[in-house]
């Protein structure tokens, strides 16, 4: 498919405002201190394009914080999502792997993912801890995304990857007038991805990717994890926040009610069994096991892998952790 198309932002933005009625759209927006998706409405300010990682993970539209995965239908609403890093597209591959295996399809999650249509977005511009490129992904979607957007000079440069995208497209061009982008043009989208890339590469020189760093962790030993674990609190935001991490509890309540809500391998009692026995107690061995499941256990068990190099879990940590160091240490004493 693959088609390149051109549209004026003005005309853009108008034709979002024409699809109000019938989908929820959400696009990312600038607040001040960072980007996070909001509701579009058709006179929404500091919608921004082109911005690394919203502060939102992509997969808190599939697997919310907390679901009703019987009853809540009505959260199945068709969705635009817009401005989505390839970090986070990247990650549906292994939600997809664990969600939708043909052995048992979760219908909730499918409905989420059948109902919502996703435009990517190259990143033209790094955060201080991304490192995608580390772990074999660009800084623009290859995968995943029904369509992909680069903003430049208030024009919307769109690569239509699906059916949906097309679609999206071929309606788009019945209002409004949709063109083939020049070759000047495109071999800007070509330089803003060049320069990305070569910021993250000069970034990330010595960091190990993804295979040497589940190596590295394989063959760590205990002080390593009692050191770096000393100013963790135990506060599940780095599992909670991350693209990949899939774990949850599912609750019970009247009337046949069952929800679906988050869990973190950091919370204290995440192990827990009969009589109180916790695998996990001791707070260095949890931290360990969490780099343990998405380094070593589940490029054993998936095809995909489960860490895409957005930084979130560096950067919301509380306790001032930083994975990269940790890698980067453990790469200078090998």
């Amino acid at each position: 498919m693959n088609d390149v198309l051109e549209i004026t932002r003005d005309n853009w933005n108008l034709f979002l405002a024409s699809l109000l009625d019938e989908m929820n759209i959400f696009v990312p927006v600038n607040n001040g201190y960072s980007t996070e998706y909001k509701l579009f409405t058709s006179d929404l300010e500091n919608v921004v394009y082109n911005r690394p990682i919203p502060v939102t993970p992509l997969k808190q539209f599939f697997l919310p914080v907390k679901e009703n995965v019987v009853i809540n239908k009505e959260i199945h609403n068709k969705k635009l999502i817009i401005g989505i890093p390839s970090c986070d597209l990247a990650g549906l591959d292994l939600l997809d792997e664990i969600y939708l295996d043909e052995r048992f399809v979760d219908s909730a999650y499918k409905d989420n993912r059948d109902h919502t249509i996703l435009i990517g977005t190259d990143c033209h511009d790094i955060r201080e801890n991304c490192h995608c490129t580390s772990y074999g992904i660009e800084p623009y979607p290859e995968s995943n995304a029904d369509a992909t957007l680069a903003a430049i000079d208030g024009k919307m440069i769109f690569t239509v990857k699906s059916d949906k995208g097309s679609a999206l497209f071929d309606r788009c061009r019945k209002s409004f007038p949709v063109e083939k982008p020049g070759e000047a043009m495109l071999k800007q989208v070509q330089q803003k991805r060049k320069e990305t890339k070569d910021k993250l590469a000069a970034q990330n020189q010595h960091l190990p990717d993804y295979a040497a760093t589940g190596d590295l962790i394989k063959r760590s030993g205990e002080d390593i994890w009692i050191r770096h674990s000393s100013t963790c609190v135990s506060c599940g935001a780095c599992a909670t926040i991350c693209p990949t991490c899939t774990c949850f509890l599912l609750i019970d309540r009247p009337d046949f009610e069952k929800v679906r809500q988050v869990d973190a391998c950091q919370y204290p009692g995440f192990e827990r069994i009969a009589a109180g026995e916790d695998p996990l107690r001791k707070k260095h061995v949890r931290f360990r096991n969490r780099y343990m499941c998405k380094y070593v256990w589940k490029p054993e068990t998936f095809k995909s892998i489960a860490c895409t190099g957005c930084g979130r879990c560096i950067d919301c940590c509380i306790g001032n952790i930083s994975k990269n160091k940790i890698f980067l240490e453990m790469a200078a004493n090998s």
